[in-house]
């Protein structure tokens, strides 16, 4: 669906440029410079266009509840974690997370009114993961870690501009799924799932059992 739409977009994009270029070379330059800068502006507009187009395609469909990859911890030092993020392609990235709890975000786009009735589904995009420490004198003083799992391309964020519009928009709302923070032990692996109302994390191995259980 996203693959969609985000092929629409580009298809204005395209139409802007060929306007832009009409704009450009066509006609006489006795308004040389009014036209000018009309051809450069629907350029420019064409360029956008395609910047959100790239935005847009970021995003995966949320149909139901879904898994979005697994995480795995190797104990490093006391409250210092090698941490393994395999996203649901298999692609693995690895990063150092500091703390006793991790945490995963993503950003989600709820579609609603005439979007919503067509059928288009939710979207989401994984965001950050991050490390906490249990006690206010650690979080204060010891080094904290937060990590970009994926970011938007060349500085443009629908998702951003969306939120700071306003939640009352018609068309859509912008939400922030974060996974309850979860403790970090060496050995342990996660399945973190995604759904409408969020993230959660579910224990694969006794390891991560056993940590959610001393947890609790």
């Amino acid at each position: 669906m996203y693959i969609a739409i985000a092929l629409l977009v580009a298809m204005l994009a395209l139409l802007l440029v060929f306007w832009g270029g009409r704009v450009l070379v066509g006609g006489s330059w006795l308004f040389g410079f009014i036209r000018g800068a009309i051809g450069l502006a629907l350029c420019g507009a064409a360029l956008m266009v395609v910047l959100v187009a790239a935005d847009i395609y970021s995003y995966r469909n949320l149909a139901k509840e879904q898994s979005v990859g697994t995480l795995s911890f190797r104990e490093i030092d006391p409250q210092h974690f090698l941490t393994k993020f395999a996203d649901e392609d298999g692609l693995i990235r690895e990063v150092e997370l500091r703390g006793d709890q991790w945490q995963l975000d993503a950003r989600i786009l709820k579609w609603k009114g005439p979007l919503a009735r067509w059928g288009i589904q939710p979207a989401y995009r994984l965001d950050r993961i991050s490390g906490r420490y249990l006690t206010l004198q650690d979080e204060r003083v010891k080094q904290r870690t937060v990590h970009q799992l994926q970011g938007s391309n060349y500085g443009v964020d629908v998702w951003q501009f969306l939120r700071q519009v306003g939640d009352g928009l018609p068309f859509v709302d912008t939400v922030y799924g974060s996974a309850t923070f979860v403790p970090m032990r060496d050995g342990a692996v996660y399945d973190v799932r995604i759904s409408h109302a969020g993230l959660l994390a579910r224990p694969l191995n006794q390891q991560a059992e056993s940590a959610l259980e001393a947890w609790q």
